[in-house]
């Protein structure tokens, strides 16, 4: 039986480019289709540039024909990659309230290792338990670990058909909706991304996903002022920011570097409050000491000299990190201190978030190249 151009193409309409949303036939990625005998030449062009995904869709590409047309088949496929176009303003796009999501909550730290990912995960749970729908995403590229304090590591995002689009839909556990780069790379291996690369992975976990309705999208944030918090700020609406510290010296003058990336004139996230994690310690024998090991009300006096509202403080606890490890965040727990602690922190979330929405006009995206040399939104 001799092979069909139009079977080929009928073929291809399955497939959807990664990140395009659209099949290789109707995005305009076939390029070129020759068929000598039983095998069948494949040019295709598309937009992600990493080797990972040319060799996805080769291989997608040729199961496909083999399945629909002929097991027969020699399949050979071409990848090539799309001249980035400039016609349409990133911002036309950008910038937009995702459809369906009322508030989008930033996660910050100004220095790591101080809890940013576990006060996220917490405070997720505890709004999930207070009845709202609720969806985090992992913005920390480089080091991401939400698909492990939620238990779904092993998990996959599938592809959904949505309205005509191909979009990923989030895993969900604990009644909350996730992303994380973590689901796409390899646990043993570093992701080694210059900015513009991290960049455009978190934007197709932005927009190219299917988070549904959500009263709350958390977005934990790497530590820092760098690339991807620009990136963050480019691409959504933020409602409000929170900033995670410990209270020694050290990590509160890098938190208040955080507030002060928000602050700024040309980026204007109002900062709702900050988190003090690891306050004080208090050994189980001995249940009514506090022993305050990197300071006593460091984060406290800081939100007070910056005139922003402390949220609440975080005790130094064994099992908040043993949680963590199991992906069974300790806010879970029923009836505990901590419980206690999360519930307080996220209270004044929600109180000073409230009073941000009725006072305060909606955030506008950020119009900028560099953080210091930044123009007008």
């Amino acid at each position: 039986m001799s092979i069909q151009k139009e079977a080929v193409k009928s073929a291809l309409e399955e497939i959807t480019a990664p990140g395009e949303g659209k099949s290789l036939v109707e995005n305009n990625n076939v390029k070129n289709i020759v068929i000598f005998g039983n095998e069948v030449v494949v040019d295709v062009a598309i937009s992600n540039p990493t080797l990972q995904a040319k060799k996805k869709i080769e291989a997608e590409i040729s199961k496909i024909i083999k399945e629909k047309v002929t097991a027969e088949a020699v399949v050979k496929v071409n990848v090539a990659t799309k001249p980035v176009e400039n016609k349409k303003n990133p911002n036309e796009i950008k910038g937009e309230k995702l459809p369906g999501i009322q508030n989008i909550i930033a996660i910050a730290s100004g220095k790591g290792g101080v809890g940013k990912s576990t006060i996220t995960a917490n405070t997720a749970v505890t709004l999930a338990k207070m009845g709202f729908k609720v969806g985090v995403l992992d913005a920390d590229v480089y080091g991401p670990s939400m698909h492990l304090m939620f238990d779904v590591a092993q998990e996959k995002p599938i592809s959904v058909n949505v309205n005509g689009r191909s979009k990923m839909k989030p895993i969900e556990n604990y009644g909350i909706k996730l992303l994380s780069l973590g689901f796409f790379t390899n646990p043993n291996e570093a992701v080694i991304w210059r900015g513009p690369m991290a960049s455009k992975a978190l934007n197709q976990m932005i927009f190219d996903a299917d988070w549904g309705e959500l009263d709350f999208l958390l977005i934990d944030l790497p530590p820092g002022t760098g690339d991807i918090h620009l990136s963050i700020v480019q691409a959504l609406p933020i409602t409000g920011a929170v900033v995670v510290s410990t209270p020694q010296n050290i990590a509160l003058a890098d938190a208040k570097k955080g507030v002060a990336m928000f602050q700024q004139k040309n980026i204007n996230v109002p900062v709702l409050g900050i988190v003090e994690n690891m306050s004080y310690f208090t050994p189980e024998e001995l249940p009514e000491n506090k022993y305050y090991i990197f300071g006593q009300d460091g984060a406290k006096n800081l939100a007070d000299d910056i005139q922003t509202k402390f949220l609440g403080e975080v005790p130094l606890v064994q099992g908040i990190r043993e949680a963590g490890d199991v992906g069974h965040p300790v806010a879970l727990q029923e009836k505990t201190p901590l419980e206690k602690a999360f519930q307080e922190i996220t209270r004044n979330m929600l109180s000073e978030l409230l009073e941000r929405n009725e006072n305060l006009p909606a955030t506008e995206v950020v119009k900028i190249t560099t953080m210091s040399g930044c123009s007008t939104k």
